[in-house]
C-alpha cells in the first residue's frame, strides 16, 4: 500500500511518500480501515521535528486521525460491520501505525462511528481537537451552563471546535483571533465577543466586557505569555486550562484568586496505555457525532491535499495562521 514516511526526524523534506506492506488483523478484536482521509495536527509537526515518542527505529508512519471504511473484521469483534463508516483518534506517535497510508488495523475499542452528515474529509479531522476541546472544557475545565469562558485562538482547529461545544453547554464565548476575517468566522460558529489581539490587549479586553469580574474558564491554546496574562483575567476561584508549557511563572496572582490550574493532554491515554480512559474517548466521539447529526457541530477543513503532498500540509501547518483543519485525502 502506499504510506507517507517519517524517514528522520528533521524538516517536512523527511516525508516520504513509498510502497510499504499493508497491515493484517493479527489479534481477534482488531478491525481493518480502508483510510479515506488522515488529519494533520500540529503533534504530527513536532514529532516529525523532535522525534518519536517512543524507542523505535524509523521509519514511522505519522497521523493520529482518520477516517475510513471497515474491510475486514476480527473473530471477537461485535461492535462493527464491514462497510461502517468510522473515525477514530489512534496511532501515528511512533509504535502503532498512523494514518498517512491507505490502510490500519486497530482494535475495535478504540473506533466509533462517524457522524453520518459529516465525509470522510471532515471525519478525519476530528477526533484529536474535539477530544482535546472536551476535556479542557468540561472535564478539566468544569465549564457550566450560564458562566462565561475565554477561549484563546478561536479560529484554530481545537478553537473553533472548543467554542461550539462550550456554546452547546449553554456558556458565553469571548475569544481572541487575529484578523477581521477570522474574527467573522468565530461569530459564525457562535461566539458571542471577539477581540482581535493584534488591534487590542486582550486582558484590557476581557475587564471591559466583564466590568472587571473576569471569566470563569480560560482555555489556553498558545502557551507561555498568553497563560501568563490570562492569570489576571481569571475570575476568582475561575480555572485556567492551558494545552501547553506554561514555562516559569510568578503564580503569586493566580494564588491570591485562588484558581484552578489544570493541564490538557488527549494523548496522555495512548501514550501510557490507559484503556478506561481511550474508552472515554471514544464516548466522546459518539456524542459528537449525535450532536452533529443534530447539526449543533461541524468542523471546518481549510485545506484538503493528497496523501502524497503531507509534506506541504506540514509546512502550512508550520507556517501557521491557519484556520480550521488541514486533512490529506486517500
Amino acid at each position: 500500500m502506499k504510506a507517507v514516511l517519517m524517514t528522520a526526524v528533521g524538516d517536512p523534506q523527511t516525508l516520504k511518500y513509498e510502497d510499504i506492506k499493508e497491515p493484517e488483523i493479527l489479534k481477534s478484536m482488531q478491525l481493518k480501515i480502508k483510510l479515506h482521509a488522515a488529519g494533520v495536527n500540529p503533534v504530527d509537526t513536532k514529532i516529525r521535528r523532535n522525534g518519536v515518542f517512543y524507542n523505535q527505529p524509523l521509519p514511522a508512519v505519522l497521523g493520529c486521525d482518520g477516517a475510513g471504511v471497515v474491510v475486514e473484521t476480527g473473530t471477537a469483534t461485535s461492535h462493527f460491520s464491514i462497510g461502517d463508516h468510522v473515525w477514530f483518534c489512534h496511532g501515528g506517535l511512533g509504535r502503532e501505525q498512523g494514518n498517512y497510508a491507505e490502510y490500519n488495523v486497530l482494535d475495535e475499542r478504540f473506533v466509533s462511528l462517524m457522524p453520518d452528515t459529516f465525509s470522510f474529509i471532515e471525519a478525519a479531522a476530528a477526533p484529536l481537537v474535539l477530544i482535546t476541546a472536551w476535556g479542557a472544557l468540561f472535564e478539566r475545565g468544569g465549564l457550566q451552563a450560564g458562566q462565561t469562558v475565554l477561549i484563546h485562538a478561536g479560529a484554530g482547529g481545537v478553537g473553533h471546535v472548543a467554542i461550539q461545544l462550550a456554546k452547546i453547554k449553554g456558556a458565553k464565548v469571548i475569544t481572541t483571533v487575529s484578523c477581521n476575517k477570522k474574527a467573522a468566522f468565530v461569530k459564525s460558529l457562535g461566539a458571542d465577543e471577539v477581540i482581535i489581539y493584534t488591534e487590542k490587549d486582550f486582558p484590557q479586553a476581557i475587564n471591559d466586557l466583564t466590568d472587571g469580574k473576569g471569566v470563569d474558564l480560560v482555555f489556553d491554546t498558545v502557551g507561555a505569555d498568553v497563560f501568563k496574562n490570562s492569570i489576571p483575567v481569571t475570575a476568582y476561584f475561575g480555572r485556567l486550562i492551558t494545552l501547553l508549557d506554561p514555562g516559569e511563572l510568578n503564580l503569586n496572582e493566580a494564588r491570591m484568586r485562588n484558581l484552578l490550574i489544570g493541564f490538557e493532554l488527549m494523548l496522555t491515554p495512548m501514550l501510557k496505555d490507559l484503556p478506561e480512559a481511550r474508552d472515554n474517548h471514544v464516548k466522546i466521539l459518539n456524542q459528537c457525532a449525535q450532536w452533529a447529526n443534530q447539526g449543533f457541530l461541524k468542523v471546518h477543513v481549510s485545506k484538503q491535499l493528497p496523501l502524497n503532498e503531507a509534506l506541504i500540509a506540514h509546512q502550512l501547518i508550520e507556517d501557521g495562521h491557519t484556520s480550521g483543519k488541514i486533512v490529506l485525502s486517500i
